[in-house]
């Protein structure tokens, strides 16, 4: 299989986020996620069962780990890292561009 990780963007406020499953093997899903503004809920946290490497490819975002006083501006390049349980949220994306991540979900 084969692609490209910016065919099918769109964009436009207001819309729901738009997720596509790239690929998936015993152990680990790898997801193209495009946000235009959307952010997690107030007080929701992420806390998977699994790790997640993620990486902004385009736009901006703010990540917030539960253990950090602030929360991590992302540009296009920046990675994070995230393991299993550790609590983790969508402060902000960018509502004026889409932001594009790629995520790698993995189990230990």
């Amino acid at each position: 299989m084969n692609g490209n990780l910016f065919a099918g963007i769109g964009g436009g406020k207001g819309r729901e986020e738009l997720l596509t499953l790239l690929a998936e093997r015993p152990g680990v899903r790898i997801e193209r996620i495009v946000s235009t503004g959307q952010a997690s809920p107030p007080g929701f946290w992420y806390d998977q069962d699994w790790g997640e490497w993620v990486v902004l490819l385009t736009g901006a975002a703010r990540l917030r780990l539960a253990e950090e006083a602030e929360a991590r501006r992302l540009a296009p390049g920046d990675w994070v890292d995230i393991p299993a349980h550790c609590r983790h949220r969508v402060e902000w994306t960018d509502p004026d561009q889409p932001t594009v991540w790629l995520a790698v979900h993995y189990r230990d």
